[in-house]
């Protein structure tokens, strides 16, 4: 039987068979609790659900709750149940936004029916999360509310770009890290802190792993963005250069874009648009400008800065796993940490 639970080899038969096992779990009340609603609201609302993905996200709930004394606890498969509950309504309104015609290899909801039952169906789901919290508690319904408004704002901050409230510049690194911590990291960092709870880990563990969690979701977004502009996207089956054909510049783009010599010029003349004509990203559709420009952030210092943010996040999620209970938990762990390096390759 293979060891791999979330795209991730996970170590012993027994551990990720157990594992398996309760993600399975996980599955079943989600798609309960979708199939019990109104019937207006079902097909869409499984739709994202049916066509697959990773489950990473209730995966690490589950994990945290192994540090506790009780990770068989109902509670915990009803909290991995919202988070991924939570991961999928965004999924629903990101694709509107996007205007994206696919999702995990099916059709968009928005692309099969339209942008409102899209929204609606996005909307359905939160609400299930919410109810998934009530279940477990008022402390549960403030931390899934939170994390709600981090998403929210992380979202708002990448429609509003490296501007402040008053519309002034702010440095676009700083930005990028607070938009993909909004987005991403929050939501892993509270499956950490929400599953740690329900397992009956003591409050220093839980805030420990909602500090793992969270930089596990920043070095995971980072290296995807790293993979998506760089030579090691086609070793992986992806396509290259995806981020910049839609004008979105990532941690590495933004460090080599201040790149001083021949290849920073070169690289900002492909990427930016002139200052004359107002300055401003350029979203790059030539294939032989992709691939130009690929080779060019390959070798920047740029990638290299961004790939140092990366194992610093590394080792900051390293530094707080040693400091929990030692078990075959903090094994995989520590294995999760090292895999969104070394795939880099």
């Amino acid at each position: 039987m293979s060891n791999t639970v979330a795209a991730l080899d996970l170590g012993s038969d027994a551990f990720a068979t157990d594992l398996r096992a309760d993600l399975a779990g996980v599955e079943t009340v989600i798609r309960e609790g979708i199939e019990t609603a109104n019937g207006c609201v079902i097909e869409e609302a499984l739709h994202l659900f049916q066509a697959g993905g990773k489950r990473f996200r209730p995966m690490f709930t589950l994990l945290a709750a192994r540090f506790g004394p009780s990770p068989k606890a109902p509670g915990v498969a009803i909290a991995a149940a919202a988070l991924e509950t939570t991961h999928l309504a965004t999924l629903y309104h990101d694709d509107v936004m996007d205007e994206a015609d696919t999702r995990r290899g099916a059709p968009s909801a928005n692309a099969r029916w339209d942008n409102s039952i899209a929204i609606l169906a996005g909307d359905f789901l939160f609400a299930k999360a919410s109810a998934y919290g009530a279940e477990l508690g008022p402390r549960a319904v403030g931390i899934i509310a939170r994390c709600f408004g981090e998403l929210v704002t992380g979202q708002m901050l990448e429609l509003k770009g490296p501007v402040d409230s008053a519309g002034n510049p702010v440095d676009p690194v700083q930005h990028y890290l607070d938009t993909i911590w909004g987005k991403t990291g929050s939501l892993i960092a509270t499956c950490g802190l929400l599953g740690a709870l329900q397992g009956g880990c003591d409050e220093d563990d839980a805030q420990r792993l909602y500090r793992i969690g969270s930089a596990v979701g920043m070095a995971f977004q980072i290296s995807d963005d790293i993979i998506d502009i760089s030579s090691v996207a086609q070793q992986t089956g992806k396509t290259p250069g995806t981020d910049l054909r839609e004008g979105v510049h990532t941690l590495p783009v933004l460090h080599a874009l201040r790149d001083p010599g021949a290849d920073g010029d070169r690289l900002r003349e492909i990427l930016l648009l002139p200052e004359a004509s107002g300055g401003g990203v350029r979203p790059v559709t030539d294939d032989a400008l992709v691939a130009e420009a690929i080779e060019l952030l390959d070798r920047s210092q740029g990638m290299k800065r961004a790939k140092a943010t990366l194992e610093q996040f590394a080792d900051d999620a390293r530094a707080e796993i040693a400091g929990l209970p030692q078990s075959e938990a903090a094994s995989r762990l520590e294995y999760l940490v090292s895999f969104t390096v070394e795939r880099l390759g």
